[in-house]
């Protein structure tokens, strides 16, 4: 299975979750910072549908191609080459997110101040991050030495909440298993080692669901 369809497997269900708490609906406009493969791009798509928008934002210019290629039947769907400290769009959006970001960029206040600005007044802003040491294989924590941030889940409502947003609501949730499967094989993605028949507990995920205050 291709890494992205694999991550929105195992952490399929944090990200359900947090549309399903905001109440995304057709014609929002959406903006997914970090888009990467275009994964999350693609489901904000297919909800706010032909009449909304969806801003995918990467500072990697072959992330352009990528989400093109995988919102190829999504015309809503914007692909942009920018940095997430350096976010600009054309207009306010009533959704701001990212996942899987925050924990590599060297600023993630500067990343969220970006996000916060994004988005009209009473937008939401969702973020979702990882704490890789609260992950287990065999028992033993995980680490990500290559991560400026592994743990950033960690503290990830504080700096919702420095960013001047107002913490609607918060959680952590992740995935376990032992041997083969989703979870051996996304660890193994993310680590480059094949757990075998370990037990796993992948990192939790932290998701932090933030409105911007209505001025």
């Amino acid at each position: 299975m291709e890494m992205r369809g694999l991550r929105d497997d195992v952490y399929r269900r944090p990200l359900a979750t947090a549309l399903d708490r905001l109440g995304i609906e057709p014609g929002w406009t959406c903006v997914d910072v970090g888009a990467g493969g275009g994964d999350v791009s693609v489901a904000l798509a297919e909800i706010v549908g032909r009449d909304g928008r969806v801003y995918a934002v990467d500072s990697d210019p072959l992330a352009r191609d990528e989400v093109a290629a995988a919102a190829a039947a999504h015309s809503q769907v914007i692909a942009i080459t920018q940095a997430g400290e350096d976010l600009r769009l054309p207009e306010p959006v009533d959704l701001a997110f990212c996942r899987f970001l925050l924990l590599h960029v060297v600023e993630p206040s500067a990343v969220l101040a970006r996000m916060a600005a994004a988005v009209r007044p009473g937008g939401w802003v969702v973020v979702q991050e990882p704490v890789t040491s609260a992950g287990r294989v065999g028992g033993v924590p995980l680490s990500m030495p290559g991560a400026v941030h592994p743990d950033i889940g960690a503290v990830l409502p504080a700096l919702v909440r420095d960013a001047g947003l107002v913490v609607v609501d918060a959680w952590a949730e992740s995935q376990a298993g032992a041997g083969g499967g989703p979870v051996a094989e996304y660890l193994a993605f993310l680590t480059g080692v094949d757990p075998g028949d370990d037990p796993v507990v992948l990192p939790p995920l932290v998701t932090v669901v933030a409105q911007a205050p209505v001025v």
